[in-house]
């Protein structure tokens, strides 16, 4: 299976927190999706005729494209690439966008997958991170959804909001459970260099929650989930039973994806790659037929660690016996007294010849994969 993105890089105004490429100017709108049309034919070959099980509208906000734009859009992956008569086609939208007419024209389109961007139920979050859609906005854009067909939404929600408390913190899941979507994405709030945010904690205006308080969050929302039904498998990934992300859970699994537009990446096995990420940049490239995209080779140890550190997040864990066979590296001997470690302070669970974290575990998924990490 193999999955297309597609990056819309275009918002009506910046959130504090987001290091994402995108423009509030869309007066060139329409010259960039031209551009990403001539790219998806530039293209065609990437995947190597591979089926297309998923493709995911991503952003930016994609939500700020009507109706026909999205319909060219399919249309024109479908000449280009064989698409699975299933395939789960995701859009990202923001509440304030899915208007009652909006969200009607949406339901006639091929997107069977809503994301939504809530990231908080409370006025004062969404004030604070710069979101231009507001608590009753975010209610009504999920019902509204939800009455016009859409079966499967997933929800964004933020929290190691710097002042948010527990309680807050529970409430904000509980208004999401009330809705009855069938998967969250919950995210700690990261400070990225170059953003609002990233500015303001340099000049010491802004403090990041501490890791204590943030745990806490995690553990609780980890908890409230299992009790209403979802299972976590990612880390930050919540669903109702057969309703996970196929075309995240594919970035996981080492799947072929094909990215289109300014700054999306693509990934076919043995070399990533990606666009410059400058609107103007990338529309004269792609309509001078010479797209640029920078272009990295990945070694086996780079494959690799990659493999590690995306399975060690998810339920499917690391397979020694698939490191051994596709990489030529027996984990096992190579780390036996660190996975015995783990597995002793009950951060690692063994079944057969597959590891994966426990809770406690997840905690530092990340640092854990990291000590595993290989050289040449």
């Amino acid at each position: 299976m193999a999955g297309i993105y597609l990056h819309i890089p275009f918002c009506k105004q910046a959130c504090h927190y987001c290091d994402f490429h995108f423009s509030t100017l869309l007066k060139n709108k329409a010259d960039l999706l031209e551009a990403m049309h001539h790219e998806i034919v530039l293209q065609k070959n990437y995947l190597q005729g591979q089926k297309i099980e998923t493709i995911y509208f991503g952003g930016g906000t994609p939500s700020l494209l009507d109706t026909d734009e999205i319909n060219r859009m399919l249309d024109a992956i479908h000449l280009a690439h064989d698409v699975a008569t299933n395939a789960e086609i995701t859009l990202e939208a923001n509440p304030d966008d899915l208007v009652l007419s909006k969200v009607k024209a949406l339901s006639s389109t091929g997107v069977n997958r809503l994301s939504i961007g809530i990231q908080s139920f409370r006025e004062e979050d969404l004030k604070w991170m710069n979101r231009a859609h507001t608590a009753q906005e975010a209610d009504y854009s999920v019902k509204a959804a939800q009455d016009h067909g859409f079966e499967n939404i997933t929800i964004d929600l933020i929290y190691s909001i710097p002042g948010m408390k527990m309680l807050d913190w529970k409430k904000n899941l509980e208004t999401a459970f009330a809705l009855n979507v069938q998967h969250i994405s919950a995210y700690g709030l990261t400070i990225e260099p170059k953003t609002y945010f990233g500015i303001q904690h340099k000049r010491g205006l802004l403090q990041e929650a501490g890791q204590e308080e943030s745990s806490e969050q995690f553990l609780v929302m980890v908890d409230e989930m299992k009790q209403q039904g979802f299972e976590q498998y990612e880390v930050s990934n919540f669903c109702k039973e057969g309703f996970e992300s196929k075309h995240n859970s594919a970035y996981w699994k080492g799947a072929w994806y094909l990215g289109l537009g300014p700054s999306a990446h693509s990934y076919n096995g043995h070399s990533r790659q990606w666009n410059v990420a400058n609107n103007n940049v990338y529309t004269q490239q792609i309509m001078s037929n010479k797209p640029n995209a920078q272009i990295e080779e990945l070694t086996w140890h780079m494959r690799l660690n990659e493999y590690l550190m995306t399975g060690l997040r998810t339920k499917w864990g690391i397979d020694t016996q698939i490191m051994y066979s596709e990489y030529s590296f027996d984990f096992e001997k190579e780390y036996a007294d660190e996975i015995g470690t783990l597995i002793h302070t009950g951060k690692m669970q063994r079944n057969n010849t597959v590891l994966t974290l426990t809770l406690e575990g997840l905690l530092k998924a990340d640092l854990i994969a990291s000590d595993f990490f290989v050289t040449e």
